[in-house]
């Protein structure tokens, strides 16, 4: 999936869960983040902590990458 923004990023995760069956109380417990901060980062609040968004992405069992255009 191509992610353009906080929101592309955010509906990934959404899914991933989904998928897990996970709910957002679960992750929080499990990880230590707050369901707050998991909802506004599923909703694309632009503001998350990234290094926060990294760690419930790799949590998930998702890869970020970056490539060059071309």
């Amino acid at each position: 999936m191509k992610i353009m923004s906080s929101s592309d990023l955010g509906a990934a995760i959404r899914a991933r869960r989904k998928e897990l069956h996970y709910t957002q109380a679960f992750l929080s417990e499990f990880t230590g983040l707050s369901v707050s901060f998991i909802s506004d980062l599923e909703n694309g609040k632009p503001t998350v902590e990234f290094e926060k968004a990294l760690t419930l992405v790799n949590i998930l069992g998702m890869d970020l990458s970056v490539e060059a255009r071309g």
